[in-house]
């Protein structure tokens, strides 16, 4: 019997971690199982034909948000070609309404919630099934035989004749029974790897689909710890823990952190943290970690404490705020932070000043979230309460509230595009602080270049990497009213640290003399240092950007920068490396 484990994963670099462990919790049956990733962004027909390809017995399908509707197309596909195919779906998106999910769709089979052991008695149903028909004991299909042995698997729909039944919930599984999902097979390369380490939330924040989940159950500590050991000799790039909340258990957390800062490791390590639950003694190992080791992702959702408590998050702001500073000022761990619009009681100005309020911390990463009413949630069955209209359609996202207006959305959805294109990517922090200090607000900023893409119809088409630059000088000119040869050199500056090191785009001063440059060059070789001028850029400023990057101030004046060219970020004032008075 073949069985085919089918992931549609919204990106090429995410790898899915359900249907490796329903492979690896089946791997000592007597069946043949095959996994096949595909994305989001691949041609439907292709998906199908390299389905088709397999001659699949079964093929269960792997269901979020994201994926849904692909799912759906693919199944009601694979019927019209071969009605034989089973089909089963599991998942997120099918778990919390299998029964409609399942009478409105092709296919035979939702495995509710925590699929492992219904998906093994599920293949162990249909191996003696299949056997069966194999050596024909078999030669007439007895429905009623069928139906009394599906009935035996807890947490199954199952689809009859006219209508579909469901097997009752089934218990959690227990951490430690859950089987590892890779191996040294396993091509790992480019992709960002999950892990998971507990599973279960103590939270109950009515948004989230954990918050049904309460019942936090943890994975042996030393098994944990070599299994991590396996990935990182692997060489994988970074590990994203799928924890909800992975510092829930202070002792627990501690210990793998520890390991992991301990490790001789190019791994980078993800995990989703409760901020406000950091304790001294915690912080103080995290000051520990190598530079980059770890990243945090902090679900702030918004600083607004009745807010907060509308949605059954019992912190407050500013427990999560200390924290997330004392980090910060540790200077070796990134730290994402969440917001989320269309929370219930939010409205648009206070969703502007928990912006405003995370902003002032800077993060490294700010993400502004659209609240999403996801099937099975508390929140969704609040809607009403709330006045919240929200998209049919998956991902279900909110349309208006009785606090925050559509339009007033799209104006967040505009600004959100800004802000992980200007902030997020760190590669225009100086261009930036030159634009807070002429608004009242980070958000006000944010806005009004949002507005300026808009009114240009640059959210309607592709921008090149120098354009993404270029707008800065006629946002200036065109919002701000004034013109300005300092800015040119900041965003000059900017460009080069994070692009080509040779080419500066033509809008931007150059005036550098040739023989100048052949001069410096001259002087370096013979200086002594170790700059080899193949791998370096100068270029000349009209301003004196250190004084800029430490103090923010502008001051004209000849200044010199040498750039790595095979570094971001790496650059030298060539004044402390040579002496140009014996040039000028």
């Amino acid at each position: 019997m073949k069985v085919l484990l089918a992931a549609i994963n919204s990106q090429y670099i995410h790898s899915n971690l359900a249907v490796r462990y329903l492979k690896a919790f089946t791997k000592d049956l007597d069946y043949d199982c095959a996994i096949l990733e595909f994305t989001i962004n691949d041609r439907i027909e292709n998906i199908l034909r390299k389905i088709i390809h397999h001659k699949p017995n079964i093929v269960a399908f792997s269901c979020y948000i994201w994926n849904i509707e692909y799912v759906v197309k693919l199944s009601k596909l694979i019927k019209i070609i071969d009605k034989d195919i089973e089909i089963v779906f599991g998942g997120p998106e099918v778990s919390y309404d299998g029964y409609s999910f399942l009478k409105e769709n092709d296919g035979e089979y939702v495995i509710e919630g925590e699929g492992e052991l219904t998906f093994r008695e599920l293949i162990e149903f249909k191996i003696n099934e299949y056997k069966n028909f194999q050596t024909n004991n078999i030669n007439v299909v007895d429905v009623n035989i069928i139906e009394e042995g599906l009935k035996k698997i807890k947490g199954l729909y199952f689809k009859t004749s006219n209508d579909v039944k469901y097997t009752g919930p089934r218990e959690n599984i227990d951490m430690n029974n859950v089987v590892f999902p890779y191996d040294e097979e396993d091509d790992l390369q480019n992709k960002i790897v999950y892990y998971e380490a507990s599973r279960g939330c103590p939270f109950n924040c009515k948004y989230c689909l954990s918050s049904t989940i309460r019942n936090v159950r943890f994975r042996d500590i030393e098994t944990v710890k070599k299994e991590l050991k396996f990935l990182m000799d692997k060489n994988v790039k970074l590990i994203k823990f799928v924890d909800r909340t992975f510092n829930a258990n202070i002792k627990f957390a501690m210990e793998i952190w520890k390991f992991l800062i301990e490790q001789d490791t190019q791994t980078k390590f993800h995990f989703e943290i409760s901020a406000n639950l950091f304790k001294k003694e915690e912080i103080e190992l995290l000051s520990k970690a190598p530079y980059g080791r770890f990243q945090f992702e902090v679900g702030v959702q918004t600083t607004n404490n009745e807010v907060l408590s509308n949605i059954n998050r019992k912190v407050d702001f500013d427990d999560i705020s200390e924290k997330v500073v004392e980090i910060k000022k540790l200077n070796n761990i990134k730290q994402h932070l969440d917001l989320i619009a269309g929370l219930p009681g939010e409205n648009f100005n206070s969703f502007v000043k928990s912006f405003n309020d995370i902003y002032r911390i800077k993060p490294e990463e700010i993400q502004l979230g659209f609240l999403k009413l996801l099937k099975g949630s508390p929140m969704r069955n609040e809607a009403k309460k709330w006045g919240m209209s929200f998209s049919p359609y998956p991902p279900y996202e909110i349309l208006k509230t009785k606090h925050i207006t559509y339009n007033e959305l799209v104006i967040l959805k505009r600004v959100e595009k800004m802000v992980d294109k200007y902030y997020n990517t760190q590669k225009f922090n100086n261009i930036i602080s030159y634009f807070e200090e002429k608004f009242d607000s980070p958000f006000e900023f944010y806005r009004k270049l949002s507005e300026y893409f808009e009114y240009r119809g640059y959210f309607d088409r592709s921008l090149s990497s120098t354009e993404y630059y270029r707008v800065f000088i006629d946002f200036n000119e065109a919002v701000i009213g004034e013109e300005s040869n300092a800015l040119k050199e900041i965003i000059k500056f900017d460009y080069l640290l994070h692009n080509k090191k040779k080419w500066v785009p033509e809008f931007l001063n150059r005036n550098s003399d040739k023989n100048v440059m052949k001069e410096i060059k001259k002087l370096i070789r013979n200086s002594g240092t170790e700059f080899n001028m193949d791998n370096f850029h100068i270029e000349k400023f009209n301003i004196d950007i250190s004084n800029y990057l430490k103090n923010r101030e502008i001051i004209l004046k000849d200044f010199y920068i040498l750039f790595d060219k095979n570094n971001d970020d790496k650059f030298y004032e060539l004044a402390k490396i040579v002496d140009l008075t014996r040039i000028f």
